[in-house]
């Protein structure tokens, strides 16, 4: 039973350190660098670049993702 708090216990903790600055409306996510099914169009505040999936976004940029990633 002690065994089963415990793990109880540190799984709420890990659970509360991962916390995840959202951006876009909240579909996208903050992140240093994008997943490889994610594009970026803006800049989050702190954290890098805004990660989306290309399928919330709504227009073309003028320049393509790989351009804006030799820039960062």
């Amino acid at each position: 039973m002690q065994l089963l708090f415990l793990f109880l216990t540190v799984m709420v903790l890990l659970a509360q350190g991962t916390r995840v600055t959202k951006c876009w409306n909240t579909r996208g996510r903050c992140r240093m660098t994008c997943k490889e099914k994610e594009v970026f169009y803006i800049l989050c505040k702190y954290e890098g670049k805004c990660c989306v999936e290309p399928k919330y976004v709504h227009f073309k940029p003028k320049a393509p993702n790989a351009y804006l990633e030799t820039l960062s």
